[in-house]
Formats: structure tokens, C-alpha cells, sequence
């Protein structure tokens, strides 16, 4: 992997992550990310996007090892992530949970666990189109391989301290953003809101916080003329926000937001996810969603728009 930081990291100063616009954010010292999960769901990704913002990264590290490369006393030049699934030399479930406690437990670090999920059947695609070899699959039909994984890793999973991300339905661009804003290394300060417009029959985001169903709302589909178009097109604004209820929603919806975002800045929570859905995912929920990032712009809260169904795509 190519190495950001210079060689002589006890000498350099602190790694910076970058933004989009080139703007750097010193990483906390101390950080080490534990990035663990489902296997085909996106270590490899991950520990790259974290390598790419000044993070030293290790993948299979040996259990026996751990101690060793991360030693509080001698302290950490540069932060570390650190990937950890079954493919590990010496993985069990007890002996992992044991040593993230002792880490957590050190005063001079500061660590995170990110737990990377994914649907099974996109598993399954993903195995299958690559043509590699599930690392529990070896004796047994991949989705058996898969379902023995799931629940092996399940105690890493239901950690009141652990990081879920599920990658099923992120492009890999995305998925960048999502795991730099949850773990506070976008340049910014301050609560980064997630809109994203989704179809409830494909199933709801499993990373929202919040949900709104705008299934409600005049469906453009049945009119023939708009049903080619989307939410993003002027003629299905105008005929969605010509339903009658549409502006006492909106307003109800921004009226219960407003006095939210600045709760969950309070606490620290560098991350919201909101979610509309619709029938489709293609007029009604892309519409309130362009709305509603449009209005959060405008209080200056940093957004990120994403529509589903629209741009599609896994990595």
C-alpha cells in the first residue's frame, strides 16, 4: 500500500485526513480503528479509504500480534487501522472481544470498531462474480459458508459501541464518505446530515435514523406523460407539490427537524441519516429529498444527497 506519511513517522506531526476540497482535519491521537464484519462486505475498501487519510494500515494481523503493534505505553506516531474478520490467523470470537476490551480500556487511545455488513444475496453476487473462495466456504455451498460467518461474527456486531456500516447498496465514493463523516475525519465540525430517497419495496436503508414515508403524496407514476421522469425534474416538482397537503407535510417535517440537528451536535453525533421513501423511489421520495437537502443547505448544515434507486450501484 502506498504510504501518505513520511518515513520518519516519530518525527511527523499529526496525520491530517483530506476533504473533498483539499482541506485537511487532524486525526485524535491515539485513534485506532478496528474495521471487522461480514467477509466480501468491504474491508479491503475501508482500510484503503483509511490508509488514504494518514491511517497506518494492517489487515489479518494475527491475534498474537495485536498487543504488540499497538502499545499504549510506548505510544502511537500515527493512527492505526487495523482489519480483523475470519480470514485472521488465531480468530475466535472470545480472545477478540477480550483484547478490543483491554484497548478500550487504555486511557491513551482512542479506539472505534467499524463493523462492515451486507445483505447475504449481495454476498452471494459478489462471490460469484469474482469467482473467489468464501473463507468458511471451503467444504460447503457459499450461502452455508455465509450464514456460519454471520453468526460467528454476531457478537462483534451487537456492541452498544460498535459502528455499523452496511455497504449492500454504497458505491464505493460513498461509502468513502460514509465511514470518514462516522468516524468524525470529514474537515468539517459539526453534524453532516445523510438524505437519501429510497423504494420501501426494495427495503428500508439499514443505516437511516430516520425514516419518512411520502407514499401519501399525489403519485406522478400514474400519469402517463411524467412517469418516464423523476423527482429531479421540474414537471414532477410542480405536480407533487401541488397536492394539496404537501406544504403542511413539508412544513411539519422541517418543523420537527429544526430543533433536532442542534440536539444531536450537542451530544457528538457527527453523523444523521435521513431517509424518505416511496412506492417507486423515483418521483415522490426523490422529490421530498431534493426539498429537504435544499432546506437543510440553506440552514448551512453540510449535506450529503443520494437517491437509491436512482444511482444504484455496490461495490
Amino acid at each position: 500500500m502506498t504510504d501518505p506519511i513520511p518515513a520518519d513517522a516519530s518525527n511527523a506531526p499529526a496525520a491530517l485526513a483530506p476533504a473533498a476540497d483539499g482541506r485537511v482535519r487532524p486525526i485524535p491521537p491515539g485513534r485506532v480503528v478496528i474495521v471487522t464484519g461480514m467477509s466480501g462486505a468491504g474491508k479491503t475498501l475501508a482500510l484503503k479509504a483509511l490508509e488514504d487519510m494518514g491511517f497506518e494500515a494492517v489487515d489479518n494481523l494475527p491475534l498474537s500480534l495485536l498487543s504488540s503493534l499497538v502499545r499504549p505505553g510506548d505510544g502511537i506516531p500515527r493512527p492505526l487501522a487495523i482489519g480483523i474478520d475470519t480470514r485472521t490467523r488465531g480468530f475466535g470470537i472470545g480472545p477478540l472481544l477480550a483484547a478490543i476490551d483491554r484497548l478500550m480500556a487504555e486511557k491513551d487511545l482512542d479506539v472505534r470498531m467499524v463493523f462492515l455488513d451486507c445483505d447475504d444475496d449481495v454476498l452471494t453476487r459478489r462471490y460469484t462474480e469474482t469467482r473467489r473462495r468464501h473463507p468458511l466456504a471451503t467444504d460447503r455451498p457459499l450461502i452455508d459458508g455465509i450464514h456460519l460467518e454471520r453468526g460467528l461474527v454476531s457478537p462483534l456486531r451487537s456492541r452498544p459501541d460498535t459502528m455499523v456500516i452496511d455497504t449492500s447498496t454504497l458505491p464505493p465514493a460513498e461509502f468513502r464518505r460514509v465511514l470518514a463523516a462516522r468516524l468524525g475525519l470529514d474537515a468539517d465540525k459539526g453534524v453532516v446530515v445523510f438524505v437519501t430517497s429510497f423504494a420501501y419495496r426494495n427495503g428500508l436503508p439499514r443505516e437511516a435514523d430516520l425514516v419518512f414515508d411520502a407514499r401519501f403524496l399525489s403519485n406522478p407514476h400514474y400519469v402517463p406523460e411524467l412517469r418516464p421522469l423523476t423527482g429531479q425534474n421540474a414537471a414532477i416538482a410542480e405536480y407533487v407539490a401541488a397536492d394539496p397537503i404537501f406544504a403542511a407535510f413539508f412544513d411539519s417535517l422541517t418543523g420537527l427537524l429544526a430543533p433536532l440537528l442542534p440536539r444531536f451536535a450537542a451530544e457528538g453525533k457527527s453523523y444523521l441519516t435521513i431517509a424518505v421513501g416511496c412506492s417507486g423511489g423515483r418521483h415522490r421520495s426523490v422529490f421530498v429529498a431534493e426539498r429537504l437537502a435544499g432546506w437543510l443547505r440553506d440552514r448551512g448544515t453540510r449535506v450529503e444527497l443520494r437517491h437509491r434507486e436512482l444511482d444504484g450501484g455496490t461495490h
